[in-house]
């Protein structure tokens, strides 16, 4: 298999949650690459996310992926794209599914079209979510290498080069407070009692967002064209005992949370099978132990509170207006 070397990739969404967590990734581990992050800065991102990493080892461009004549501009001049920006809140797009349509398929569009034209490396980063929910008491994961149909159509009918990841739930710093752990963590460290939705055995399967940058740089590097694979560590929890783990780890008692009605449309489970991604790349995953990932989070969010309260308060009342 022939090793694939960027020396400058685009980053998009760079400043959201696990793009930034991998913009720094590629920072402290992959000396020779330069990482151009365009992002939009909506209310997910943050370009505080991007500090600590060196000058000149990445810029940073505030824009829209809609916008052809940027995008077509920064593709010119990299040698690879790896797509993280999307809306992803599920309570969101059932609130109000334009900007998802927009940002996630729009703009997916917008970046395809110019990687066609300069021929650049394209990976684009995608959910476990696009393969529906499974029950509870079903053994079986998430195994068939399906892929998002527009970047797979762009690479079969026009050959771009291009490759797919689906990746389980990620945790660890620079998470908004509208996720399920920060907000969980950051309502302990306000003083807030940590609310859990429905019967709370909903499962989703946890990966360290270290875990998913290495997953995604092994793709870019060495990952098959045309190829789906599916990033996941084995971490299926189900929500109570995640929330009882923050609670322990934060000095409170078990039962110190409130139940409130549960969300709408929330899945009942999520299980990634990364097999095919280990068989082929050898990749696997460093950060397993989830307790010490929990911890470091924590650790996290009590060590950078100037961060996220900013965007506590309106997140909360937001939430408090839907009963939850």
């Amino acid at each position: 298999m022939t090793e694939f070397n960027p020396s400058n990739i685009i980053v998009t969404g760079g400043a959201g949650f696990i793009g930034s967590n991998f913009a720094h990734w590629v920072a402290d581990n992959k000396p020779g690459v330069h990482v151009t992050v365009l992002d939009a800065l909506t209310y997910a991102g943050n370009r505080e996310n991007l500090d600590g990493i060196p000058e000149g080892r990445m810029t940073f461009v505030h824009g829209d992926i809609c916008d052809a004549d940027l995008v077509d501009r920064l593709f010119s001049e990299a040698d690879a794209c790896v797509h993280f920006a999307a809306e992803s809140h599920n309570d969101n797009s059932i609130a109000d599914p334009a900007p998802f349509v927009r940002t996630n398929v729009e703009g997916t569009f917008t970046l395809l079209e110019a990687a066609r034209r300069h021929g650049t490396r394209f990976h684009h980063i995608s959910t476990d979510e696009v393969y529906g929910d499974l029950a509870l008491d079903d053994p079986a994961r998430f195994t068939k290498a399906a892929s998002d149909l527009l970047v797979r159509a762009w690479h079969r009918t026009y050959g771009v080069a291009a490759t797919i990841s689906n990746c389980s739930n990620n945790y660890g710093p620079r998470q908004h407070v509208e996720k399920f752990i920060p907000r969980q963590i950051t309502n302990v460290l306000s003083g807030i009692r940590p609310k859990l939705y429905g019967d709370g055995l909903n499962v989703r399967d946890w990966i360290h967002t270290e875990d998913h940058s290495s997953a995604v740089w092994a793709i870019l590097e060495r990952g098959r064209i045309g190829e789906t694979y599916l990033i996941g560590a084995d971490g299926e929890r189900n929500n109570i005992d995640v929330l009882r783990a923050i609670l322990e780890e934060m000095g409170q008692g078990p039962d110190d949370f409130d139940w409130v009605r549960d969300r709408p449309g929330h899945d009942r489970r999520y299980a990634i099978d990364s097999t095919k991604l280990r068989r082929e790349l050898g990749w696997r995953p460093a950060r397993t132990d989830f307790a010490e990932g929990l911890r470091d989070t924590i650790a996290w969010y009590r060590d950078n509170p100037g961060w996220w309260q900013g965007a506590k308060e309106a997140t909360e009342a937001k939430y408090a207006a839907q009963g939850q």
